[in-house]
Protein backbone atom coordinates (compact mmCIF):
# COMPACT_ATOMS: atom_id res chain seq x y z
CA UNK A 1 0.00 0.00 0.00
CA UNK A 2 1.60 3.48 -0.59
CA UNK A 3 2.67 5.18 2.08
CA UNK A 4 1.69 8.56 0.67
CA UNK A 5 -0.07 10.90 3.10
CA UNK A 6 -2.51 13.32 2.66
CA UNK A 7 -4.27 16.09 5.14
CA UNK A 8 -7.48 17.54 4.29
CA UNK A 9 -9.86 19.83 5.68
CA UNK A 10 -13.65 19.60 6.13
CA UNK A 11 -15.59 23.15 6.71
CA UNK A 12 -18.89 23.67 7.24
CA UNK A 13 -21.01 26.33 5.06
CA UNK A 14 -22.25 27.61 7.87
CA UNK A 15 -20.81 31.40 8.02
CA UNK A 16 -21.35 33.82 5.58
CA UNK A 17 -19.49 33.87 2.32
CA UNK A 18 -16.66 36.13 2.80
CA UNK A 19 -15.71 34.06 5.57
CA UNK A 20 -15.75 30.58 3.94
CA UNK A 21 -13.72 32.20 1.25
CA UNK A 22 -10.94 33.52 4.17
CA UNK A 23 -11.10 29.73 5.71
CA UNK A 24 -10.81 28.19 2.36
CA UNK A 25 -7.31 30.38 1.40
CA UNK A 26 -6.24 30.13 4.87
CA UNK A 27 -6.40 26.29 4.33
CA UNK A 28 -4.35 26.69 1.38
CA UNK A 29 -2.22 28.45 2.46
CA UNK A 30 -1.68 25.95 5.50
CA UNK A 31 -0.30 23.54 3.09
CA UNK A 32 -3.29 20.96 3.15
CA UNK A 33 -3.93 18.69 0.06
CA UNK A 34 -7.91 19.05 0.50
CA UNK A 35 -10.64 20.79 1.56
CA UNK A 36 -14.20 19.54 1.91
CA UNK A 37 -18.30 20.28 2.06
CA UNK A 38 -20.26 17.98 3.91
CA UNK A 39 -23.82 17.70 1.76
CA UNK A 40 -27.18 18.07 3.80
CA UNK A 41 -29.46 20.45 3.59
CA UNK A 42 -29.21 21.16 7.24
CA UNK A 43 -26.59 20.66 10.16
CA UNK A 44 -27.48 17.22 11.08
CA UNK A 45 -27.07 18.55 15.17
CA UNK A 46 -28.68 22.12 14.71
CA UNK A 47 -31.20 22.01 11.75
CA UNK A 48 -31.96 25.63 11.87
CA UNK A 49 -28.54 26.95 11.90
CA UNK A 50 -27.72 29.17 9.05
CA UNK A 51 -26.03 26.28 5.92
CA UNK A 52 -25.33 27.19 2.53
CA UNK A 53 -25.70 24.68 0.07
CA UNK A 54 -22.89 22.31 -1.02
CA UNK A 55 -22.85 22.15 -4.95
CA UNK A 56 -23.41 25.73 -5.68
CA UNK A 57 -20.85 26.58 -2.55
CA UNK A 58 -17.99 24.45 -4.38
CA UNK A 59 -17.41 26.06 -7.73
CA UNK A 60 -17.82 29.55 -6.03
CA UNK A 61 -15.13 27.91 -3.68
CA UNK A 62 -12.84 26.41 -6.10
CA UNK A 63 -12.68 30.26 -8.18
CA UNK A 64 -11.58 31.56 -4.73
CA UNK A 65 -8.43 28.89 -4.53
CA UNK A 66 -5.76 28.00 -6.98
CA UNK A 67 -3.83 24.87 -5.46
CA UNK A 68 -5.71 22.40 -3.00
CA UNK A 69 -8.17 19.86 -3.97
CA UNK A 70 -11.76 20.05 -3.32
CA UNK A 71 -14.79 17.90 -2.98
CA UNK A 72 -17.64 16.49 -1.34
CA UNK A 73 -17.34 14.93 2.18
CA UNK A 74 -19.87 13.49 1.00
CA UNK A 75 -22.83 13.63 -1.39
CA UNK A 76 -25.68 11.67 -0.21
CA UNK A 77 -27.36 9.67 -3.33
CA UNK A 78 -31.19 10.55 -2.21
CA UNK A 79 -30.68 14.44 -3.11
CA UNK A 80 -29.87 14.15 -6.72
CA UNK A 81 -30.21 12.30 -9.83
CA UNK A 82 -27.42 10.42 -10.70
CA UNK A 83 -27.06 11.87 -14.40
CA UNK A 84 -27.49 15.60 -12.94
CA UNK A 85 -24.88 14.91 -10.34
CA UNK A 86 -22.16 13.48 -12.89
CA UNK A 87 -23.01 17.05 -14.63
CA UNK A 88 -22.39 18.95 -11.82
CA UNK A 89 -18.96 17.22 -11.43
CA UNK A 90 -17.97 17.63 -14.61
CA UNK A 91 -18.69 21.18 -14.42
CA UNK A 92 -17.16 21.82 -11.39
CA UNK A 93 -13.70 20.03 -12.75
CA UNK A 94 -13.57 22.65 -15.30
CA UNK A 95 -14.36 25.45 -13.16
CA UNK A 96 -11.24 24.22 -10.75
CA UNK A 97 -9.00 23.36 -13.05
CA UNK A 98 -9.20 19.72 -12.72
CA UNK A 99 -8.84 20.13 -8.79
CA UNK A 100 -12.36 18.10 -8.13
CA UNK A 101 -12.71 14.56 -5.51
CA UNK A 102 -16.25 13.26 -6.12
CA UNK A 103 -17.42 12.17 -2.45
CA UNK A 104 -20.31 9.87 -2.64
CA UNK A 105 -22.37 7.50 0.58
CA UNK A 106 -25.62 6.29 1.13
CA UNK A 107 -26.78 9.38 3.10
CA UNK A 108 -27.92 9.09 6.58
CA UNK A 109 -31.39 7.78 7.62
CA UNK A 110 -34.49 10.30 8.66
CA UNK A 111 -33.78 9.64 11.99
CA UNK A 112 -30.56 11.71 11.95
CA UNK A 113 -31.01 14.05 8.74
CA UNK A 114 -34.25 16.36 8.76
CA UNK A 115 -33.30 16.82 5.52
CA UNK A 116 -35.91 14.53 4.24
CA UNK A 117 -38.50 15.91 6.57
CA UNK A 118 -37.86 19.25 5.28
CA UNK A 119 -37.70 18.69 1.73
CA UNK A 120 -40.12 16.19 1.21
CA UNK A 121 -37.57 13.77 -0.16
CA UNK A 122 -37.77 10.12 -0.03
CA UNK A 123 -36.45 8.56 3.17
CA UNK A 124 -35.22 5.10 1.88
CA UNK A 125 -34.13 1.84 3.96
CA UNK A 126 -30.72 0.96 4.40
CA UNK A 127 -31.15 -2.05 2.20
CA UNK A 128 -32.32 0.03 -0.48
CA UNK A 129 -30.02 2.98 -0.16
CA UNK A 130 -27.44 0.13 -0.47
CA UNK A 131 -28.57 -0.99 -3.47
CA UNK A 132 -29.06 2.49 -5.48
CA UNK A 133 -25.95 3.26 -4.34
CA UNK A 134 -23.90 0.73 -6.57
CA UNK A 135 -25.97 1.51 -9.73
CA UNK A 136 -25.10 5.39 -8.90
CA UNK A 137 -21.55 4.87 -8.65
CA UNK A 138 -21.74 3.02 -11.64
CA UNK A 139 -23.66 5.56 -13.59
CA UNK A 140 -21.53 8.48 -12.30
CA UNK A 141 -18.41 6.63 -13.44
CA UNK A 142 -19.66 5.37 -16.90
CA UNK A 143 -20.80 9.26 -17.74
CA UNK A 144 -17.59 10.67 -16.69
CA UNK A 145 -15.37 8.19 -18.59
CA UNK A 146 -17.42 8.54 -21.71
CA UNK A 147 -19.10 10.68 -24.22
CA UNK A 148 -22.29 8.86 -24.94
CA UNK A 149 -23.73 6.23 -22.57
CA UNK A 150 -26.87 4.37 -21.99
CA UNK A 151 -28.06 2.51 -18.75
CA UNK A 152 -30.22 -0.02 -17.35
CA UNK A 153 -30.63 -0.93 -13.77
CA UNK A 154 -33.24 -1.63 -11.23
CA UNK A 155 -33.61 1.73 -10.10
CA UNK A 156 -32.01 4.71 -12.60
CA UNK A 157 -32.20 3.88 -16.77
CA UNK A 158 -30.82 6.26 -19.07
CA UNK A 159 -30.46 6.49 -22.83
CA UNK A 160 -28.14 7.91 -25.22
CA UNK A 161 -26.50 10.68 -21.98
CA UNK A 162 -24.66 12.70 -23.65
CA UNK A 163 -21.52 13.96 -21.50
CA UNK A 164 -19.51 16.84 -23.39
CA UNK A 165 -17.26 18.72 -22.56
CA UNK A 166 -14.76 15.25 -21.13
CA UNK A 167 -13.56 16.20 -17.84
CA UNK A 168 -10.36 17.96 -17.55
CA UNK A 169 -9.29 14.96 -14.94
CA UNK A 170 -8.86 11.97 -17.11
CA UNK A 171 -10.59 9.18 -17.52
CA UNK A 172 -12.75 10.94 -14.76
CA UNK A 173 -12.57 13.12 -11.57
CA UNK A 174 -11.43 10.55 -8.76
CA UNK A 175 -14.23 8.95 -6.39
CA UNK A 176 -14.20 9.18 -2.77
CA UNK A 177 -16.92 6.31 -1.08
CA UNK A 178 -17.20 6.48 2.07
CA UNK A 179 -18.30 2.79 3.33
CA UNK A 180 -18.75 0.65 6.47
CA UNK A 181 -20.60 -2.36 5.83
CA UNK A 182 -19.62 -5.33 3.84
CA UNK A 183 -21.53 -4.87 1.09
CA UNK A 184 -20.53 -0.80 0.64
CA UNK A 185 -16.86 -1.92 1.06
CA UNK A 186 -17.36 -4.59 -1.97
CA UNK A 187 -18.55 -1.07 -4.11
CA UNK A 188 -15.54 0.78 -2.54
CA UNK A 189 -13.05 -1.92 -3.64
CA UNK A 190 -14.73 -2.27 -7.08
CA UNK A 191 -15.32 1.49 -7.85
CA UNK A 192 -13.77 3.81 -5.18
CA UNK A 193 -10.02 5.86 -5.67
CA UNK A 194 -10.39 6.51 -2.22
CA UNK A 195 -12.35 4.68 1.08
CA UNK A 196 -13.32 6.51 3.02
CA UNK A 197 -14.47 5.99 6.76
CA UNK A 198 -15.53 7.94 9.69
CA UNK A 199 -15.51 5.44 12.52
CA UNK A 200 -19.39 5.75 14.38
CA UNK A 201 -20.16 7.70 17.20
CA UNK A 202 -21.11 4.97 19.61
CA UNK A 203 -17.56 3.94 19.59
CA UNK A 204 -14.55 4.45 22.08
CA UNK A 205 -11.00 5.65 20.61
CA UNK A 206 -9.72 2.19 21.47
CA UNK A 207 -12.67 0.70 19.90
CA UNK A 208 -13.01 3.02 16.23
CA UNK A 209 -8.56 2.19 16.09
CA UNK A 210 -9.48 -1.75 15.84
CA UNK A 211 -13.09 -0.95 13.80
CA UNK A 212 -11.11 1.10 11.50
CA UNK A 213 -7.98 -1.49 11.13
CA UNK A 214 -10.86 -4.52 10.84
CA UNK A 215 -13.02 -2.76 7.80
CA UNK A 216 -9.06 -1.77 6.21
CA UNK A 217 -8.28 -5.72 6.18
CA UNK A 218 -11.52 -6.25 4.85
CA UNK A 219 -11.05 -3.62 2.02
CA UNK A 220 -8.07 -5.29 1.25
CA UNK A 221 -9.67 -9.08 0.57
CA UNK A 222 -12.61 -7.29 -1.40
CA UNK A 223 -9.97 -5.61 -3.62
CA UNK A 224 -8.10 -9.41 -4.30
CA UNK A 225 -11.82 -11.10 -4.77
CA UNK A 226 -12.40 -7.86 -7.79
CA UNK A 227 -8.68 -8.45 -8.90
CA UNK A 228 -7.51 -5.07 -8.12
CA UNK A 229 -4.42 -4.57 -6.28
CA UNK A 230 -5.04 -2.77 -2.71
CA UNK A 231 -2.58 -0.63 -2.68
CA UNK A 232 -4.27 1.37 -5.66
CA UNK A 233 -7.21 2.19 -3.04
CA UNK A 234 -6.53 5.14 -0.59
CA UNK A 235 -7.84 4.92 2.72
CA UNK A 236 -9.05 7.62 3.99
CA UNK A 237 -9.97 8.81 7.96
CA UNK A 238 -12.45 11.39 8.94
CA UNK A 239 -11.42 12.62 12.23
CA UNK A 240 -15.15 12.44 13.76
CA UNK A 241 -16.42 11.70 17.43
CA UNK A 242 -14.84 10.12 19.86
CA UNK A 243 -11.58 11.81 18.26
CA UNK A 244 -12.97 15.17 16.39
CA UNK A 245 -12.52 17.47 19.48
CA UNK A 246 -9.38 15.18 20.76
CA UNK A 247 -6.78 15.91 17.78
CA UNK A 248 -7.07 19.89 19.40
CA UNK A 249 -5.96 18.95 22.73
CA UNK A 250 -2.39 19.58 21.80
CA UNK A 251 -0.22 19.83 18.85
CA UNK A 252 1.39 16.65 20.14
CA UNK A 253 -2.13 14.84 20.58
CA UNK A 254 -2.34 14.76 16.88
CA UNK A 255 0.42 12.87 15.98
CA UNK A 256 -0.29 10.92 19.06
CA UNK A 257 -4.13 9.86 17.71
CA UNK A 258 -2.83 9.74 13.98
CA UNK A 259 0.41 7.42 14.78
CA UNK A 260 -1.68 4.22 15.11
CA UNK A 261 -3.89 4.37 11.80
CA UNK A 262 -0.95 4.98 9.95
CA UNK A 263 0.30 1.44 11.19
CA UNK A 264 -2.77 0.16 10.59
CA UNK A 265 -2.96 1.59 6.92
CA UNK A 266 -4.71 5.04 6.93
CA UNK A 267 -2.95 6.99 4.42
CA UNK A 268 -5.54 10.17 4.12
CA UNK A 269 -6.70 12.01 7.34
CA UNK A 270 -9.58 15.06 7.10
CA UNK A 271 -9.81 17.42 10.29
CA UNK A 272 -12.86 19.35 10.99
CA UNK A 273 -12.18 22.81 10.78
CA UNK A 274 -11.87 24.19 14.42
CA UNK A 275 -15.37 25.14 16.45
CA UNK A 276 -13.69 27.05 18.99
CA UNK A 277 -11.24 30.27 18.68
CA UNK A 278 -8.74 28.31 21.21
CA UNK A 279 -8.08 25.77 18.90
CA UNK A 280 -7.03 27.81 15.72
CA UNK A 281 -3.52 28.23 16.90
CA UNK A 282 -2.80 24.34 17.38
CA UNK A 283 -4.67 23.59 14.03
CA UNK A 284 -2.03 26.21 12.90
CA UNK A 285 0.85 23.85 14.13
CA UNK A 286 -0.46 21.04 13.16
CA UNK A 287 -0.47 22.41 9.78
CA UNK A 288 3.06 23.80 10.08
CA UNK A 289 4.89 21.35 12.44
CA UNK A 290 3.30 17.95 12.89
CA UNK A 291 2.24 17.52 9.55
CA UNK A 292 5.52 18.14 7.43
CA UNK A 293 7.45 15.32 10.08
CA UNK A 294 4.45 13.37 9.54
CA UNK A 295 5.18 13.34 5.67
CA UNK A 296 8.33 13.11 6.28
Amino acid sequence: MSTELRFGVLTSPSVLWEQMVERWQTIEALGFDSVWLPDHFVDLRQPRTPRFEAWTLLPALATQTARIRIGTLVSAIPFRNPAFLARQALTVDHVSHGRLELGLGTGASGAIDASYAMTGIDDWSFQERVARFEEVVEIVDQLLCNEVSSYRGRFYQLKDTAMRPRPVQQPRPPITIAAHGPKMLRIAARHGDTWSSMGGFNLSPKELLAVTRKRNDALDEHCDEAGRDPSTLRRSLLLWPPIREMVYESANAFTDIVGPYIEAGINEFVLAYPTKDEQLAIFERIAGEVIPKLRG
